[in-house]
């Protein structure tokens, strides 16, 4: 199901491959201009019917009016053909479905995904870079609920890609001033801080969950910036990256911010639900349990000590307890900071 879609009224075309509330949050940035047109493609043709006839994403960001200019399609084709740009704005596990379709173009993709392939080990850059040249890869990430971006609230943000020319390029398309976009060349880093802050925010949550206080949660947040920032050298990324927009600045809004799936889903864990009862009670992809499942493999095959993150991947897989796991991290020997 889709509607009529007329280039001639529009100075560019980009489409948005995701309908949740990401997604359709950036396809509210992008189409504020009222400069282009935005196809916001989801597979599922009841809810592209729904948000045809309602004007609004009831399912995710209920209230929010879809501007006449952003159209809504079920058909992939629909929205891919004669575009000037590609946001890739659904899970990274579902790269293998999609990205084929994107190979013959020359348009920037900007992957507003988070995390690592829990078999591939691979980060978001590198599954895109399976299927198109590094050339037009760009990666948006960074401390921005999708509620308050689409209620059009302050939000600073990083695109990367590898040549800092192609970054602007992908950030010119969101001129929001609302919006505020910092350019990067490091893209793993960006990639890295993007889907790392998550597992930390499962360990934030679940300290919260066990009832424990500002003093634990700190704890999770400055110990899990350590490890993000190993990881993240060890894989080729910046130091210097993990204290921007994409490492500390996300890592924080996640691990405390209410509206944070991650952290809800930690805090739904250590209350005693099981993993399926904390995933219906979200009700929409944790990123960040995939992502610790990959993170722990990558510390044994880097041999990489990443103590708080591969003990909340052991938790979530049924190895160990959260209280034996707090038992582990507390007494671990000294060493220094």
């Amino acid at each position: 199901m889709s509607q009529d879609m007329n280039r001639n009224e529009y100075r560019q075309q980009v489409c948005v491959l995701g309908a949740g509330s990401w997604g359709t949050a950036l396809a509210l940035v992008l189409a504020r201009s009222g400069q282009r047109q935005v196809r916001l493609y989801t597979h599922d043709q009841a809810h592209a019917a729904a948000l045809i006839q309602q004007r609004e994403n009831s399912r995710y960001l209920p209230g929010i009016a879809l501007p006449d200019n952003i159209h809504v399609t079920s058909r992939v084709d629909a929205a891919i053909g004669d575009i000037d740009a590609c946001v890739y704005a659904l899970p990274c596990i579902a790269v293998d479905d999609y990205l084929p379709l994107l190979t013959g173009g020359d348009y920037p993709v900007i992957a507003a995904c988070k995390g690592l392939h829990p078999q591939t080990l691979k980060r978001s850059d590198e599954m895109l870079a399976q299927y198109i040249d590094r050339s037009r890869i760009a990666i948006i990430s960074g401390p921005s609920f999708a509620h308050e971006v689409a209620r059009n609230q302050p939000t600073a943000i990083t695109m990367a890609a590898e040549q800092i020319e192609l970054a602007q390029q992908a950030a010119a398309f969101f001129d929001d001033t609302n919006f505020r976009i910092y350019l990067s060349d490091d893209v793993i880093g960006v990639a890295m801080g993007g889907a790392l802050k998550n597992v930390i925010a499962i360990a934030a949550g679940m300290a919260d969950g066990l009832g424990f206080g500002h003093n634990s949660v700190a704890a999770a947040v400055t110990r899990g910036l350590s490890e993000m920032a190993r990881l993240t050298v060890a894989c080729g990324g910046c130091q210097e990256t993990m204290m921007g927009l994409s490492g500390l600045g996300d890592l924080v809004l996640t691990c405390t911010g209410s509206l944070s799936r991650n952290r809800r889903f930690g805090m739904a864990i250590a209350q005693g639900k099981n993993m399926a009862q904390a995933k219906a009670e979200i009700g929409q992809v944790v990123e960040g349990v995939r992502t610790a499942r990959a993170v722990d493999h990558l510390a044994d095959r880097m041999a990489i000590e990443l103590p708080l993150m591969q003990c909340v991947h052991r938790v979530l897989d049924g190895e160990l307890q959260i209280q034996e796991a707090l038992a582990l991290l507390m007494s671990r020997p000294e060493r220094a900071e």
